[in-house]
């Protein structure tokens, strides 16, 4: 099959592009590199340095494309809340724009990367699809409307849609930006460093962490199940884990005194949120593989960033 990934030069993106390549797939990939490497990905993968607001470049890119991955989008809370109208612009604009160039070019399928973050809080756990959302940040709000315009749009362009709602993913290759970091990685660099690790609030909100190889396959299933159309679809691990948990499995997995230092708890975030898994299992016959001790394990084993410093304690 012909794959486009926009912003496949991050994270998830990277490591779903290379897993389609792997397969003897035609991936193209198009990423601003706001975030992304494209030293992450490997030399069959096709690279694009450009934006999804670009039109005629996307246009060129999905010649003959059978399915694009939406990935593209600014992705971190506290950074939304400083930043709402540059989330809007490329979350939401970047995504109107995209299924804009997918109609010209007649392309059938997208899988949008959604996010769990759009539940905001829920009187119960964990959370189904069908709940009302309440996003509690612009990220959350620009995912949610990028939804609505994938569905929308496509289904009066006769394209097929499915969005995935991705909890909170990690693995090896995650990066650790100066300032809102994800937490696993932040943590365990900062437990290999032996510093303090900064915990916001009293560690009790509790997340759903997945690895990124159940991630990707999700992702790789959801572009030729059949019968998903105008689908939504959590995934996660179906694990309720605390940041408190977390801080010691990671002391488990290191070896290392941590030193908790809380602070001020920041905005935007929810108490509780981990992901009903029902729907996934019924759509793409979806099932974890990974736990978050296993996960953590292969985080240290694999990531090159925390070899050195774990195999020097």
């Amino acid at each position: 099959m012909r794959f486009l990934v926009t912003g496949g030069a991050g994270f998830i993106g990277s490591t779903l592009a290379n897993r389609l390549a792997r397969e003897r797939h035609d991936v193209r990939v198009i990423d601003d590199l706001s975030a992304g490497d494209p030293a992450r990905l490997l030399p069959e993968v096709n690279f694009t340095r450009g934006s999804v607001t670009d039109k005629p470049k996307l246009w060129r890119l999905l010649n003959r494309v059978d399915c694009v991955y939406h990935l593209a989008a600014r992705v971190s809370v506290p950074e939304s809340i400083l930043y709402p109208r540059e989330y809007e612009a490329t979350n939401v604009g970047g995504t109107v724009a995209l299924m804009e160039a997918m109609r010209d070019a007649g392309v059938q399928r997208v899988v949008l990367t959604s996010s769990g973050a759009i539940y905001g809080e829920q009187p119960q756990q964990p959370v189904t699809e069908d709940m009302p959302p309440h996003p509690t940040s612009p990220y959350a709000v620009s995912k949610l409307a990028a939804e609505y315009y994938v569905s929308t749009i496509g289904g009066l362009w006769g394209i097929e849609t499915v969005a995935l709602r991705i909890f909170n993913a990690y693995g090896p290759g995650q990066s650790i930006p100066p300032s809102h970091a994800p937490v696993i990685p932040q943590f365990m660099q900062q437990a290999l460093g032996g510093g303090s690790l900064v915990v916001y609030g009293n560690g009790e909100q509790t997340r759903d962490f997945v690895y990124i190889d159940d991630v990707v396959e999700a992702l790789v299933t959801a572009a030729t199940a059949h019968g998903i159309d105008r689908q939504v679809i959590n995934v996660g691990l179906g694990q309720e884990t605390s940041v408190n948990e977390l801080v010691r499995a990671i002391e488990r997995i290191t070896g290392r005194e941590t030193h908790p230092l809380h602070v001020p708890s920041q905005s935007g975030g929810v108490n509780r949120l981990v992901a009903n898994l029902a729907s996934a299992r019924g759509w793409l016959n979806y099932e974890p593989q990974v736990d978050l001790q296993m996960g953590l394990r292969l985080l240290l084993e694999r990531d090159p960033q925390f070899q050195v410093a774990f195999r020097g304690k």
